[in-house]
């Protein structure tokens, strides 16, 4: 996707990152550093995080670079040496990136992203890589949640009207593809992503009409292939009977009404009443679709008491993940110039050293528990980190979306049934290995200055 000039930017950082850049080269300090990406505890209610935003991160590390005016712009401000401006010019992203590719799910502590570098590149891109992970992982794990309510049932993302700006509408509708959505009604997506699009029409369409059933009729004539009619404009049992009229009517001129659209009121209730008008009125094909602030745990209520809906918008609740609308996530230094380095801040503690993720699974396919270790240190089950940049070049292609969504369906399907609710269960079992603890000590111990033996 081609991005805004003011997302592609290295400005698009914390001021800090620049600041501890120039007092890394005053210091000498030029060493290989490694950082991770990972969340330190799931939202309330969470069973599971769904990894999103590789491709976006790694179009930022290939594109990153300094032009003269942006320099210039840092020159301003008053905080920087010439030499270290003139330095930024020619900086380039040269690193290593290992990550969990896009749709896997993953639980805390588990980083999804390392990123091995100088640490001058390591440091600058925290901001942006933190930005763009955060958001779409965000998303994603609310979007699997839906999906997994919805059953099977056709889901459309609706979000982009109340989304935080442009950037968050496009990634938010790319997000929930992945997710296991089926479309988005977000155009720019569907052209730039390759994301089904869906529309119906709005409330201004029917009002704009004097007549109800004339705005009914007028829309299917002139989208005879797309018509899916919004029927609670004013009274929705009475559409409900007009659209049973219309329905005959056009079954003369070859055109077919898809479906009828619910956005308010007692869904349940309002779908019942219309699917029994429907059918009583000879028009059992035409399907209900309902919208209108709705998100997992509505939309699992209305499949567990049997409305006969066959398909969901949903918007606002979703892109902005409503109810947990952040992740406790991080991205720390875990390595520089060969040494372990860990945070041991009061609940912030961290893990060091380059690490690998193993999972395994039982013998059916479902996923059974991970552990999380050092790079190296080879144990039971499948490595979920894999190298796609080293020395700054692509060594291995990203899946195409359809196939990143693949992975994410497979990854729910394998979920065992505690960890599909929506009601936080017993914990997923992560056992950190002793190798890994090993590697704390050091850490600890060469921060307190004290003699390895």
């Amino acid at each position: 996707m081609a991005t805004s000039p003011i997302c592609t930017s290295p400005l698009l950082t914390d001021l800090y990152e620049l600041t501890m850049m120039q007092a890394y080269r005053d210091a000498g300090m030029d060493g290989i550093a490694s950082f991770e990406f990972f969340v330190r505890k799931l939202p309330p209610g969470r069973n599971f995080l769904m990894a999103a935003g590789l491709e976006q991160v790694l179009d930022f590390l290939a594109s990153l670079r300094f032009s003269e005016d942006e320099v210039a712009s840092l020159a301003a401000l008053g905080r920087f040496d010439d030499a270290f401006l003139q330095s930024l010019l020619d900086l380039r992203f040269t690193g290593d990136v290992h990550a969990m590719p896009e749709g896997t799910l993953f639980f805390p502590d588990e980083p999804i992203l390392r990123i091995v570098a100088p640490l001058r590149e390591a440091q600058l891109v925290e901001s942006r890589v933190m930005n763009l992970l955060h958001y779409e992982t965000l998303v994603a794990s609310k979007a699997a949640r839906v999906a997994l309510a919805a059953q099977g049932r056709l889901l459309v993302d609706f979000g982009l009207r109340r989304a935080h700006r442009a950037e968050a509408g496009m990634l938010s509708a790319r997000a929930s593809y992945l997710a296991s959505f089926s479309g988005t009604a977000t155009l720019l997506a569907g052209v730039r992503y390759g994301i089904p699009v869906y529309g119906t029409m709005a409330h201004a369409y029917v009002q704009a009409h004097r007549d109800e059933a004339q705005a009914f009729e007028s829309f299917a004539r002139s989208q005879p292939t797309n018509t899916t009619l919004l029927i609670d404009t004013y009274d929705t049992e009475a559409a409900a009977r007009k659209v049973v009229e219309l329905a005959r009517k056009l079954r003369g001129d070859g055109i077919t009404i898809q479906a009828v659209r619910l956005d308010s009121g007692d869904l349940d209730w309002h779908a019942r009443q219309v699917r029994q008008i429907l059918d009583e009125g000879g028009a059992p094909e035409i399907s209900i679709f309902a919208s209108g602030n709705l998100d997992e745990y509505r939309v699992r209520d209305l499949v567990r008491g049997g409305a006969p809906i066959h398909g969901f918008g949903v918007g606002t609740r979703m892109n902005t993940s409503a109810d947990a609308p952040y992740l406790d996530c991080a991205y720390k230094l875990t390595e520089y110039a060969g040494l372990p380095r860990r945070k041991r801040s009061e609940g912030k503690a961290t893990w060091p050293g380059r690490k690998q993720v193993y999972r395994r699974y039982t013998p059916t396919g479902r996923i059974l528990g991970d552990a999380l270790t050092i790079e190296g240190d080879q144990c039971e089950g499948v490595p979920l980190l894999q190298p796609y940049v080293r020395a700054g070049e692509r060594v291995q292609a990203l899946p195409s979306l359809e196939a990143a969504r693949v992975h994410a369906q497979a990854q729910l399907n394998a979920l065992p049934p505690h960890l599909r609710a929506l009601e936080a269960g017993e914990p997923y079992p992560v056992l950190v290995r002793q190798a890994l603890v090993e590697l704390a000590r050091m850490a600890d111990d060469i921060a307190a200055g004290r003699p390895r033996h």
